[in-house]
Parts: C-alpha cells; structure tokens; sequence
C-alpha cells in the first residue's frame, strides 16, 4: 500500500505539473510565428525552416516512450528535474544560436528535455493524487497546455515585434528556474514503482528507428520515398513489439495493449482526436486566409478561439471524470468534434466567418470533454509500476496524431491540387480538399466515439482495465 502523500506535496506537484504543462505548448505556438523572422535572419529556405518545428517533433516522437519507462526505473522527480533542468538550458542555447543549423539542433536536444517533463509529469500528479481526484488535477493539467497554445502566438509575435525572435527561448527560463527551485526544495518524496530493473536499450533503438521512418515517410507523402519510409516504419514497429513480447524488461509493456483494452482503446482515439484537430486547425488557416482574405493575425484571433473554449471546458471536464465514467465524457466530446468537422463540410468562398468561430467553439467544447476525461482513464487503467510508460505513450500519441493528420491532409491537398501554390485559380479545388479533410476526420470521429462507448470502465474499487497479466 503507498503511502497518502501530504497536502504539500499535492499542491506543489500540480503547480509543477500546470508550468510544466504550459512551457512546451506555448515555446512550440509560438515558435511557428516567428519563423519567418528566423528565416529571414539565417537566410533559410521554406524546407530549412520547417525543420525548425519537425526537428523538435521528431526527437520528442523517439524519446517519449523511452523516457516513459526510465522515469518508473530512476523515479520520476528526479527524471523531471532533469528535463526541467535540460529544456532550460537549451532554451538559452536556442537564443543564442548563430545559424539554422545549430538552431535545429538545439531545438532537437530541447525536444529531450521535453519529453523529460512530458513522460512524467502526468506520472507524478497519478502518483501523489489518489484515483477519485485525478481528473480534477489532469483537467487543470489539460487547461495548461491550452493557455500554452492560445497564449503562444499572441505572446510570440509581441515578443518577436519587440525584442527579436530570441527573447521567446529567453522567456522560458524564468519558469524553468522556478520550477527547477520548486523541485528541489519543496517536492518531497520519490516514486519508482520499477526501480532497479534493467533497461531495454535495444527495444528503444529499435522503436526509434522505426518511428523515424515512420513519421519522416509520413512528412514527405505522397512521394515513392516517403510510402516506402512509411512501410519500413511499420515494419520496425511490427518488429519492435515482437522484440518486447520476448524480453524481460520492456521499454514498453506491449502485453499493456493485448490485454489491457481500455488502455489500448484510449491511446487509439487519443492519436485519432489529436490528428483530427490539428490538421483542421491547418486546414482552416488556410481557407482564412486565402479564400476569406483575412491577414494572419486576424486568421489567428479566429482560431484562437478553439483553444479557449478547450481551456474553459477541460478542467470541469475532468472534475465530472472522477464522478461519470470518462468513456462517457470521451465519447460525447468525440462526437460533438465530429458534428463541428461535419459542418465544416458545407464550406464555401461566402461562408460567414460566424459560422467558422461556431463550428470551431462546439470542436472546442468536444475536445475539452475529450482530453482530461481520456487522460484520466489511460492513467487509471494501469497499475502505478507504469504510471511512466502510460504517460509516455499518451504524449506519444498526441506526437504521432499530429504528424498523422498532417500527413493526410497533405495528400489530399496534393491529390486536388497538386504541387501548385494556392491560387484564385485552384480554390474551388483547394476547397474540395478541405471538405474532404473534414469530412474524413469527422468519420473518424465518429468511428472513435463508437470505440471509446465500448471499451470498458475505470471505476469502482478494482478498475477491470488494471487487471493485466503479468503485471
């Protein structure tokens, strides 16, 4: 039995979990808006730039689920630390980079120190609160990363007006500071459920491997390249669970998905909702701007209040979590994602923009019920020896669903409208291929609501998805 842990250290964990939670999604949002100022400054074409965000994407993909289980191995606080510590520092190397390519760099060993904070901050609030107030606790969690995402391009582009690009990387070292003093003075305790197991480094070389083919085929579809990466990558994934099937001490307890079906329904419609709502989030950027003709800050200030909505919702959302069953909330979200996408469907060049902002507001409703109820349940389905992976393997999801939606929906914008530019001339295509998008992920949507309905309880003294052999 685990000891309770005091009031102290549940409200420093969740003050250490919400800037945690906040740092990544705002650097990131906020990075996109000033890369045509860094673009500028190091002369670098549209392809260098895009490797500013893919770089930092990719790393984050590989280390999540590694990082994941060498938290349950060394415990989380001090891995936490560590990726405080780490994405601080290369903040500060970040704005003082001297061309692009140490720019990339950094942003890819930042990435690490990300995933640090991702694959175990999650952990930690599973650890220090008991299960009937976590999802009070995750939703304030979820809303962090929310304000992160609304406050990025606003906060971005006033930073990078007045003081230059670089004061975004320096802006975070305040935070990291604080956190990194809260850590070591005033979280007390440790967890590590599975110390002093050995670590699998060849499933981890393997998984790596297999998820860069994998997401890099997915980045340059529909290419013959980017489909054979893409098998290759699915391949090595085959190869990887065979591999941890096999071993000892997993990096990744893949029996957690045989066995477990409320864990491995979660992280599914977790990688489809995600996909869904970042390729609309493009796809909509787009049309803002190049059918409706608005500037990119006024596109932004249309979008942004998705985020919002997503904000307000998430922390209601996952208090009602530890009261109904979260499959519930998942489902209902899903589906009212879904109605949002389905209206999209109807979008043409007279479409008024308040019914752009209404159909963003119900996705943003949908989405703020889907995430702190779907969180709660993954941590809950499983025994706390791997809170880590859990955590792990759910930001491993929103990862790859965001490089998976935005994989598919470039292959519908090629397969209408080619490698054109976006043009007077191609719009009635370039619309065809957003109906189709949101037309897609609607469905998808659907299909996710569907499985999550079905995919069992985390309620009660004995939640059933916890039940897993061998564990």
């Amino acid at each position: 039995m685990r000891q309770a842990a005091s009031a102290e250290t549940k409200r420093v964990a969740l003050i250490l979990a919400t800037i945690s939670a906040f740092l990544t999604p705002f650097l990131g949002s906020a990075v996109s808006v000033a890369l045509p100022s860094i673009g500028h400054e190091f002369e670098m074409d549209a392809v260098a730039l895009s490797w500013v965000s893919t770089a930092y994407l990719l790393a984050a993909a590989i280390a999540l689920v590694p990082v994941g289980r060498l938290a349950d191995i060394h415990g989380r606080k001090r891995i936490w630390l560590y990726g405080v510590a780490l994405y601080t520092l290369f903040s500060v190397l970040c704005a003082a980079a001297p061309s692009g390519a140490w720019l990339i760099a950094f942003r890819a060993l930042q990435a690490v120190g990300s995933t640090l904070i991702y694959g175990t901050g999650l952990a930690i609030l599973t650890s220090v609160f008991p299960r009937e107030e976590r999802g009070r606790v995750i939703g304030f969690n979820v809303a962090a990363v929310y304000v992160g995402l609304s406050a990025g391009p606003f906060l971005g582009g006033l930073l990078t007006a007045q003081w230059g690009w670089r004061s975004i990387f320096l802006a975070m070292v305040p935070l990291g500071v604080i956190a990194i003093v809260l850590i070591l003075t005033r979280l007390k305790g440790e967890w590590a459920e599975a110390r002093g197991e050995p670590f699998d480094v060849a499933g981890s070389v393997i998984y790596g491997v297999a998820l860069v083919a994998l997401i890099y085929g997915l980045s340059i579809l529909p290419s013959a390249a980017g489909a054979l990466l893409g098998v290759a990558g699915v391949a090595g994934l085959a190869a990887f669970a065979w591999w941890e099937l096999r071993t000892e001490n997993p990096v990744l307890r893949v029996q957690l998905f045989r066995d477990n079906f409320v864990f491995a329904v979660s992280n599914l419609v977790a990688l489809v909702n995600y996909g869904a709502t970042v390729a609309v989030t493009f796809v909509l950027s787009l049309y803002l701007q190049y059918v409706q003709g608005l500037s990119p800050a006024a596109a932004g200030l249309v979008l942004v209040s998705q985020p919002i909505v997503m904000t307000a919702v998430s922390p209601l959302a996952g208090r009602l979590s530890d009261r109904i069953e979260p499959r519930l909330l998942v489902s209902a979200g899903m589906a009212l994602t879904a109605a949002g996408l389905f209206a999209l469907v109807w979008l043409s060049t007279a479409t008024p923009l308040a019914f752009v902002v209404a159909t963003l507001v119900v996705q943003g409703v949908g989405f703020g019920l889907f995430s702190s109820p779907n969180a709660n349940a993954i941590m809950s389905s499983v025994i706390p020896r791997y809170y880590g992976v859990a955590s792990g393997m759910l930001s491993t999801m929103r990862v790859v669903g965001q490089m998976v939606g935005m994989a598919l929906t470039m292959v519908m914008l090629s397969l209408y409208i080619g490698q054109e530019p976006i043009s007077a001339e191609n719009l009635p295509a370039f619309l065809a291929a957003v109906r189709t998008a949101c037309l897609a992920f609607a469905v998808l949507s659907i299909a996710g609501a569907l499985a999550s309905l079905v995919r069992g309880n985390v309620r009660g003294p004995e939640p059933e998805a916890a039940r897993v052999r061998g564990a």
